[in-house]
């Protein structure tokens, strides 16, 4: 290539496209001869490669390309469009999201700021796969387990958890791949500014997809998950967390916190079991429709200094370029303020609802746990 663009870090080995560009342009391609119309999708309506469909043009070998206006920096997903189907990037590795494997690109950001998401010559934790069978579900499942470095090395230490949840369309792959969660511990831990923990991550889905009405749960259907990733959480997750880990198992020493649809999940189960959970995280979430203060969430929030005196942390992270999830973080903190609800309120600045935004919540978030 003349220009200084390059490869991105998330091709598949060998791929020389999608290329990203100094200034943060990102160049796509793909080979589709027979093609009569090439479109580039972006995922989601507010995501950092810019709203799209990005129309492609055709070469005369028949490849089709364009290059996108500087990106956000982050990961995003996107596919093609390929005269009416939805097509992955054959250059571009897979990720589970929107209910599928789709294509994403990690476009950089400057070292420092990305210093905290990034490999680093520090001591590495482990993401281990976990199988149990469910007796709320009926069925087995997995888990993937954060274990922080010094695990192994320390037999008889025990640790705090921290219960981490997806957004909808994705599963408990999710915080490792996209989010980078096991470098950012790994380098938190080392740095000293967060404590040694047990990082769970499950899948939020706990209803049979055939009953989410054409593919996406409604609201009705996101109140019936809630209750039932609950469920799952209290009577099978955390009693074979702490069966077949090392785990401090009392609330002083667990936390919960989810993205979107997992943030839902997070305020859900750990505002209605606060017997459980001391600490509680909420990224680019809203609470529940129709929320009151003296009823809403088994009216935890009825007495707000008995509220402040239980729970250690009530987070709330949003990216400012993320109007309804920046719009629900505002309201939930009005609501606090009112009624004298103690809560930390954090803005990833120029982010949408997409990766990078989590990545930085759980950057801020991990460091406030079990001080």
């Amino acid at each position: 290539m003349s220009d200084e663009s390059r490869p991105a870090s998330t091709n598949v080995r060998g791929a020389e496209y999608p290329r990203v560009h100094p200034d943060g342009r990102v160049t796509f391609r793909l080979y589709a001869p027979e093609a009569q119309k090439v479109v580039l999708q972006p995922g989601g309506a507010d995501n950092g490669l810019g709203p799209g469909p990005y129309e492609m043009t055709r070469d005369a070998e028949g490849n089709w390309t364009v290059t996108i206006p500087p990106a956000v920096p982050g990961f995003h997903y996107y596919w093609f469009i390929v005269d009416g189907a939805m097509v992955n990037d054959p250059g571009s590795e897979t990720f589970f999201g929107y209910g599928r494997q789709t294509s994403g690109i990690e476009v950089p950001e400057g070292a420092e700021a990305a210093a905290y998401y990034q490999p680093q010559d520090v001591p590495h934790g482990e993401v281990r796969a976990r199988w149990y069978w469910a007796k709320t579900t009926g069925a087995w499942r997995r888990a993937h387990v954060y274990t922080p470095p010094d695990y192994d090395a320390n037999p008889t230490k025990r640790y705090p958890v921290l219960y981490l949840q997806h957004g909808a369309g994705e599963d408990e792959r999710g915080w490792a791949t996209q989010g980078r969660m096991n470098w950012i511990m790994d380098n938190l831990i080392a740095w000293g500014e967060a404590a040694p923990m047990i990082v769970v991550m499950d899948c939020g889905y706990t209803i049979p997809i055939s009953t989410v009405p054409g593919g996406r749960p409604d609201m009705a259907t996101y109140v019936r998950m809630q209750e039932a990733f609950a469920n799952l959480l209290l009577q099978d997750v955390i009693p074979m967390v702490d069966a077949t880990y090392r785990t401090l198992s009392n609330r002083e020493h667990r936390a919960i916190a989810g993205l979107s649809m997992g943030a839902g999940q997070a305020l859900y189960t750990g505002l209605t079991h606060l017997e459980t959970f001391a600490y509680i995280g909420s990224f680019s979430g809203g609470m529940r429709e129709g929320f009151d203060p003296q009823t809403s969430y088994n009216g935890v929030f009825r007495d707000p200094a008995a509220f402040n005196e239980r729970v250690r942390l009530f987070w709330l992270g949003t990216g400012t370029a993320e109007p309804r999830a920046y719009e629900a973080a505002h309201t939930i903190a009005k609501a606090m303020d009112e009624i004298g609800v103690r809560y930390v309120l954090y803005e990833s600045p120029g982010t949408a609802h997409e990766w990078l935004t989590w990545r930085r919540c759980l950057r801020n978030f991990a460091p406030r746990l079990f001080k």
